[in-house]
């Protein structure tokens, strides 16, 4: 073993073993505190003997700087050292019919509800024409934890609403069953209401997804005249005359044509034509409903402070025409109006699920005060590695995939979390082994509190992985699933790193598309997989298919009778798919052999063939020693790939300082997926938020964007396209 090797095993296990927790701990226990006339948080922090970080942390209502209102009710971390501190009591039952509220008024009966999927507090309160406040006095487990499904509450009732202007007339709004293809921006545009306002209004909307179910019925503001059956209003809108300004102009901006103009403003004519500080009729387009949808248009939510001119700069487009398509305009540019933009639109943003995303740089945008908590659960098989011995460490490392991977992952994490510290970012950290067992994993879950966790890297394992997603959706704790995982309806908090193999053959198919002209296309592949050579002839139906002829220990093609299939007119681009790493060696072989050759040694005159290698999913079997590395090179071999060849040097070189080893891939991976997730939570620390808005992300050897799948989880779609030339790995797209 070389003594680099020696070094680098050392440094990294010895420094995993400091880091890793590795004690059991019991879970956190609250109490909660009546605020008083004039107490501060640095009073009862020292009369509970906690902190007033402790406080803030757990009271998010409650600002710094800021007085406590009496009645307030604080949830407290409960020590062991605690002071039980006495206070007047105002309950004269058990059942707490008799509680007094601030206003003197008591209950005069309770009903209960039951709890149901997607509720908020907020909305019941809404319901039953109550406080929140109230809910929670006479149901106090909510004052320490979250509204649960299933959860049976008490209801006070009162003489008289409790709730005062925000009670809702209920003849102002109506039921809208949602769509096909309809989006939250869609509806909102087409009510002229922000997306902000359509929540408020259906507090059982995920504040943390932008999900809408087709046939989903949400409670929305009564249009203006709908009331009148088939009714139909010409709407208008007033415009004053500037300097200048001439019926090309008006035309131009408002789409309406002159003679219309002077139809609707007799006094123009009387006058003798536009005169500055008229006051004039403009009609208004009318909309029509059926083209709102995410088939013809994207959509923009206007920022505040933004103008005009920044608007239409940054969507590409004139202001004649974002008005034609969004009358409301004409009214003033306002934050929070959803715009329509057209499909096709191209400018400075990015566009998700029909959505307008505006660019951001994350380092950028760094906010100092942020601190986000981090947990890593990892195979690392600690208690299983006799350190005494580096050559049996090697060993292990080198047949054991799941340590392997673990040390490579969590080395390359340990520099993300240096990186990100040069970059005035504080991060706590907990790294547990969870020693690739479900128990473990368990035992570990129940021993922490997840509340205050932003994210969770790993596990490896799918049971453990399962558990935990389970486990931390209770506090929507984002999971990143650092290697391949496969999906689950259950796991709608995970964040699939990896790209699946689905979206990098679509990929690679989207490429062929584009470059292919008149190419003679030919198939290879195995009985294993047959939808890969379907979706390949869906796309190329001309493509011919080699036979491969699969014996008990043999499998390999006819070189005579895929010598017939080939052209030497066009280029032969020849597709292998399979995971048997004896057919890509043989296969590739003959490849090589047939390319720069004559398909008739008779016919002299002729043109030699030209083949080129591809495949949809670059497996394991590409990656065996028997296969050469310069018949791909020959063979311009192309495929798509999560992964490219790293290309910052400067995390090499801090890498190499820190280990004394050069990082592989897995410490590449590490990297990028720590160091990603920890500009994103830098920024904002609530990661599902962030992904609504941020776009593609790329760095050393790896890039991410994640979009929200309906129900299971949030899928990574990028990816690369390589190809071996010169004996190199070259990105393509």
């Amino acid at each position: 073993m070389g003594i680099a090797m020696d070094r680098f095993l050392k440094h990294l296990v010895a420094l995993i073993l400091l880091t890793v927790t590795l004690a059991s701990c019991k879970a956190q226990k609250f109490t909660t505190h009546a605020v008083q006339r004039g107490e501060t948080v640095e009073g009862i922090a020292k009369q509970y003997n906690v902190t007033p970080y402790d406080i803030f942390q757990l009271n998010k209502e409650i600002k710094r700087g800021d007085a406590l209102k009496p009645n307030t009710i604080l949830v407290l971390p409960r020590t062991s050292s605690s002071t039980t501190v006495s206070r007047p009591s105002t309950e004269t039952g058990n059942q707490g019919v008799g509680k007094l509220d601030p206003d003197g008024e008591e209950p005069i009966s309770f009903t209960s509800h039951r709890v149901r999927k997607r509720e908020t507090l907020y909305g019941i309160a809404k319901r039953f024409g109550i406080t929140e406040e109230d809910i929670k006095k006479y149901n106090p487990e909510l004052y320490s934890s979250q509204l649960d499904r299933g959860m049976t509450l008490k209801i006070p009732q009162y003489r008289r609403p409790r709730t005062g202007e925000d009670m809702m007339n209920e003849e102002d709004f109506e039921t809208y069953t949602v769509a096909p293809k309809e989006t939250r921006w869609s509806i909102a545009h087409k009510y002229g209401i922000t997306v902000d306002s359509m929540l408020i209004l259906n507090p059982e909307l995920s504040k943390t997804t932008d999900y809408l179910a087709v046939g989903q019925e949400l409670q929305m503001p009564r249009l203006p005249g709908s009331t009148v059956e088939n009714q139909e209003t010409q709407l208008f809108l007033s415009y004053t005359v500037p300097p200048k300004m001439n019926f090309f102009q008006l035309k131009q901006r408002f789409g309406v044509e002159p003679d219309e103009i002077v139809r609707l403003n007799p006094e123009i004519t009387e006058r003798g034509g536009l005169k500055e500080g008229m006051v004039i009729r403009i009609p208004q387009k009318k909309l029509d409903a059926g083209e709102i949808n995410t088939d013809n248009y994207n959509f923009y939510e206007v920022k505040p402070k933004q103008t005009v001119f920044s608007l239409t700069r940054k969507l590409g487009i004139s202001y004649a025409d974002l008005l034609e398509l969004n009358p409301s305009l004409s009214e003033g540019l306002k934050a929070g109006m959803v715009l329509k933009v057209p499909k096709d639109q191209k400018g400075d943003f990015e566009v998700r699920n029909a959505l307008v995303l505006d660019k951001i740089n994350l380092i950028d945008s760094i906010d100092g005060s942020m601190r986000p908590k981090l947990l890593f659960l990892l195979p690392f098989r600690l208690d299983k590695i006799d350190m005494s011995d580096a050559t049996e460490v090697a060993n292990i490392i080198e047949t054991r995939n799941s340590l392997k991977y673990s040390l490579g992952l969590y080395s390359g994490a340990l520099v993300a979390l240096d990186s990100i510290a040069d970059l005035g970012v504080s991060v706590d950290v907990k790294t547990f082994d969870n020693q690739l067992s479900l128990a473990r994993t368990k035992q570990i879950l129940q021993s922490e509190n997840l509340r205050n966790v932003h994210a969770i890297i790993g596990p490896l394992d799918m049971p453990s992985l399962k558990e935990t997603a389970v486990r931390a959706k209770e506090n929507q704790v984002p999971i990143i699933a650092p290697i391949p995982a496969e999906s689950d309806l259950s796991l709608s908090n995970v964040y699939y790193s990896y790209t699946s193999n689905k979206l990098l053959r679509k990929r690679m198919l989207d490429y062929m598309e584009d470059i292919a002209k008149d190419q003679n296309m030919v198939i290879i592949s195995d009985s294993t997989h047959a939808n890969a050579r379907n979706a390949i002839l869906e796309l190329f139906p001309s493509a011919k298919i080699a036979e491969v002829k699969e014996e008990e220990e043999n499998i390999g093609i006819d070189i005579e009778e895929f010598k017939s299939l080939l052209s030497d007119e066009v280029e032969n681009w020849v597709f292998v798919e399979t995971d048997n790493s004896k057919l890509v060696s043989s296969v590739s072989s003959i490849l090589n052999s047939l390319h720069n050759s004559l398909l008739d040694v008779e016919e002299p005159d002729r043109e030699k063939v030209k083949v080129r290698m591809f495949t949809t999913n670059k497996n394991n079997a590409f990656e065996s020693d028997v296969i050469s590395s310069s018949h791909l090179s020959n063979l311009q071999f192309t495929y798509p790939s999560v992964y490219r060849m790293p290309s910052d040097n400067a995390f090499a070189k801090r890498y190499e300082r820190r280990f004394g080893s050069t990082p592989d891939l897995y410490a590449v991976r590490g990297f990028d997926i720590t160091y990603d997730l920890l500009l994103k939570l830098a920024y904002n620390t609530n990661l599902m938020e962030v992904s609504k808005f941020i776009g593609e992300t790329e760095y050393t050897g790896n890039k991410f964007d994640y979009e929200k799948d309906n129900v299971s989880g949030y899928f990574n779609q990028a990816s690369y396209i390589l190809t071996f030339d010169d004996l190199r790995i070259k990105q393509v797209q």
